[in-house]
């Protein structure tokens, strides 16, 4: 592979990199505002500036990294005294007419441009005249808002919308100063999908979410990995929610679990990354290699090359695991323990001369493979559809969206079968999730019904075990491809609620020592 020099160091590349790309891949931190891997260069910001050596002693020339190819040979120093003098001049003009916000900015703690300006400029702007004035929370769409004093005209989210989500959603009306970026003709933004994404690939506080403005600051929640369950593409997601340490003390306790927001697993090239201080030459472990695409799973494992996104259901996912909640066991609508109502579907399946069970999707590989242990030889098992897509939904794309709106249906096929689900003739029927029609149950059959969500339907059953949800326990999904991801939990579980594996495993051996 063909080398070139980096701060002095020998740095290898592929043909085609940019200095950008193959510095970073390198460990070698270049700041950028408007570049991003997976998107076009647009080299309008002119922060990833750098100085270029001159062959033999000649004179030194700057240009920015992220659209000049690297060479054989060439000499380029990402920190030198040029270059930092030159950040500052860019910044101060960056920063002529932002306003200074930060204290009630939803972006504070997480903006590039609080970061780049501690780095390289960190000065009182030199500007006399007073600031520019533009338009504060333009609506774009129902789902984000737009703060244009705050917008640096990057236009990531405008290429988002191009190359992306291919909505042609946003656009830039005017020049100089007085550009804003708007929402074109046709509300072809606000039925795009993935709109969201532009919340997270906004540099500055512009582009703001209207389920999150306001509501935490990010330094009081923290990341916990996890994997998307709105289909059976399975993304890799960070659930946010409030750390222990910050709890709310004086107000509703369930501010303390609940989910703030959603976004997806970065690749390494676009995570935060520490500053050189004093011209230090920074380590490749402390600035992961550029990733081109790619979206890896939380054991590294990459699939499809189109980047770091998630649609906005992913971002919805609240709406769905904090319905109002199923906490009481019963039987046929009588409140009892929860040792109880497992004890007596362990009498129903004892019972049952032709049991029937319905396989939640929704299940994880732990929970299957605990059921298919346990119960798997004395049920005839159909998987079903827990969920089925909802009235406006996008159904599936060409991009990330998938038809199978379950995210565990491979796994349970491959453990269980693909058969359509007979209920003739059942005796017993074990109810495993939702999406199932109550009406279908054969007359006179007994109902073991495990649910995580207040139903009609839980005060039926025979025997009724409230279980927990995706967000209360770790384990692993399988998605369509194969790809194997592991979410952990973010809350505890209530103890009137039980875990479906320890369920079936605690039932299993009940069987075993009564036979």
């Amino acid at each position: 592979m063909p080398e070139f020099f980096v701060n002095g160091q020998p740095v290898r590349f592929e043909k085609g990199q940019t200095v950008m790309q193959a510095a970073l891949a390198a460990g070698f931190y270049i700041p950028y505002f408007c570049w991003h891997p997976n998107l076009s260069v647009a080299g309008n910001c002119r922060v990833c500036m750098v100085e270029v050596e001159g062959e033999g002693g000649g004179n030194s020339w700057m240009d920015i990294a992220c659209n000049m190819p690297a060479t054989e040979g060439m000499r380029v120093l990402t920190d030198s005294e040029p270059v930092r003098a030159r950040r500052k001049e860019i910044l101060q003009f960056i920063l002529l007419n932002h306003p200074v916000d930060c204290g009630i900015c939803d972006k504070a703690g997480e903006c590039l441009l609080q970061d780049h300006h501690y780095e390289y400029n960190g000065a009182p702007s030199v500007s006399t005249v007073p600031k520019v004035h533009a338009t504060k929370f333009h609506p774009l769409s129902s789902r984000i808002v737009l703060d244009n004093e705050r917008c640096i005209v990057c236009s990531r989210c405008v290429r988002f919308t191009r190359e992306i989500s291919k909505s042609n959603g946003l656009g830039i009306q005017d020049r100089g100063d007085t550009s804003l970026v708007r929402a074109t003709e046709g509300g072809t933004f606000e039925s795009d999908p993935y709109s969201d994404n532009v919340i997270d690939i906004c540099p500055v506080g512009a582009l703001l979410s209207r389920q999150f403005l306001y509501k935490a600051r990010v330094w009081y929640l923290k990341p916990t990995p996890s994997v998307c369950p709105g289909c059976s593409r399975g993304c890799a997601i960070d659930i946010w929610h409030r750390k222990p340490e910050w709890k709310l003390n004086a107000l509703d306790p369930k501010l303390n679990a609940r989910i703030e927001r959603v976004t997806p697993q970065n690749p390494p090239a676009l995570r935060a990354a520490p500053f050189s201080k004093g011209g230090e030459t920074q380590s490749a472990a402390a600035h992961p290699p550029f990733v081109k695409g790619g979206r890896g799973d939380l054991h590294g494992a990459a699939t499809e090359d189109i980047g770091p996104w998630i649609c906005n259901k992913a971002r919805d996912l609240a709406q769905i695991f904090e319905r109002p909640r199923a906490e009481q066991a019963m039987l046929k609508g009588r409140p009892v323990e929860l040792a109880v109502a497992i004890e007596a579907a362990r009498r129903l399946i004892a019972d049952a001369r032709r049991p029937v069970a319905l396989v939640s999707s929704w299940g994880s590989n732990e929970e299957l493979d605990a059921f298919k242990a346990a119960l798997g030889d004395r049920f005839d098992c159909f998987v079903k559809a827990d969920h089925q897509p909802a009235p406006g939904e996008v159904v599936e794309d060409d991009l990330l969206i998938r038809g199978d709106k379950n995210p565990n249906g491979r796994y349970a096929r491959e453990l269980f079968g693909d058969r359509t689900p007979q209920l003739d003739g059942a005796d017993l029927v074990l109810v495993w999730g939702e999406g199932f029609d109550f009406a279908r149950l054969p007359r006179g059959a007994k109902v073991v019904l495990l649910n995580s969500y207040l139903q009609p339907e839980n005060g039926h059953a025979d025997a009724f075990i409230p279980i927990s949800v995706q967000t209360e326990r770790s384990g692993h999904y399988t998605n369509f491809e194969g790809v194997v991801r592991r979410f952990e939990r973010c809350f505890a579980r209530k103890p009137t609620v039980a875990d479906a594996e320890q369920v079936f495993a605690r039932i299993g051996q009940s069987l075993v020592s009564f036979a």
